[in-house]
């Protein structure tokens, strides 16, 4: 059965518009799913709705069926209007059915910190593709996204629409994104980072050390581990075993020299980083104040990967 559009509508540029819908991008994989249960009892605990007034006296109170339960705004304290879900659904809003995409921007000139969640983007029907086709390569071509608003959800979104990066995609993806209001201020967070003057010859081992960990983004080699763990320790409840260990951590030391690690890290001298970790000060690199500053950890070896290195510099 083919999958429902949760969005039915039309995408608008001045005079040329088709017909669309989305689709969620997204969904949830986690295979755990928990329940509030008693723990006296193992019983499941379970929440019904009444109403404010019963719930404040001794005497039981009674449910209040889903049917019965409308929105409410509290224009007074105390003082409520009711709203009926057809009400909100007849709101004249122009995006409920059509997204105006009204500017276009550069790919590069959005910030991800806007993004909130993708949906996949194809024509309602055959007859749309010519025009969806046209618009989608034009897009793609100028590295182009289309900025607009697209109603649903009980509010209205911001939307960027834009070509998918793999070519072989014939769809559009859509993005809805938050407004400017909805972010924090960056700068009541970095204001209070001190300036400080980066040396040129750490800054090109920081960048080398960088470049040799860079390669192109493969999403099929990340996966949650923190479900998987949740996953053994649920069954090893089930089984009545031993509930699986944390591996130990591999302590964090403050470096001696930061020039030291740097190096290490690139040229993967391991013999020359140990004493850093360890805090074995070195003839050639005494400790200093703007070391300390610096806040540079780097990762303590532990004794099996340092004979692993032994072995590998005697063969």
């Amino acid at each position: 059965m083919a999958a429902r559009p949760y969005w039915s509508g039309h995408i608008q540029i001045s005079l040329v518009s088709f017909a669309v819908k989305l689709f969620v991008a997204t969904e949830s994989k986690s295979e755990i799913r928990f329940h509030q249960i008693s723990r006296s009892t193992g019983e499941r605990v379970k929440y019904q709705k009444v109403s404010a007034s019963e719930a404040n006296e001794s005497t039981p109170a009674s449910t209040v069926e889903k049917s019965d339960i409308v929105k409410g705004y509290e224009f007074r304290k105390g003082e409520y209007i009711q709203i009926e879900p057809e009400e909100i659904a007849n709101l004249r809003i122009p995006s409920r059915n059509t997204i105006a995409l009204e500017q276009f921007i550069a790919l590069e000139e959005l910030d991800p910190a806007y993004f909130e969640k993708p949906y996949f983007v194809a024509p309602e029907n055959t007859a749309q593709t010519e025009a969806f086709a046209t618009i989608r390569e034009a897009l793609r071509g100028m590295k182009k996204a289309g900025i607009g608003k697209i109603a649903f959800g009980g509010r209205e979104h911001l939307v960027a629409i834009a070509a998918p990066a793999d070519k072989e995609l014939k769809g559009l993806m859509a993005y809805t994104m938050r407004y400017q209001e909805e972010l924090r201020d960056a700068k009541e967070y970095f204001n209070e980072i001190k300036d400080v003057t980066v040396e040129k010859d750490q800054l090109d081992l920081a960048q080398e050390l960088i470049k040799r960990k860079a390669q192109k983004f493969d999403p099929s080699k990340w996966h949650d581990e923190y479900e998987a763990a949740l996953r053994a320790m649920v069954q090893a409840k089930i089984d009545h075993q031993p509930l699986p260990v944390e591996e130990e951590h591999r302590p964090m030391a403050k470096v001696i020299n930061l020039m030291d690690a740097l190096r290490a890290s690139v040229h993967g001298n391991k013999q020359e980083a140990a004493p850093a970790a360890t805090g074995r000060k070195k003839p050639a690199a005494k400790a200093t104040a703007s070391d300390a500053k610096r806040g540079m950890e780097i990762v303590k070896e532990t004794k099996a990967v340092a004979k692993k290195g032994a072995k590998k510099k005697s063969a």
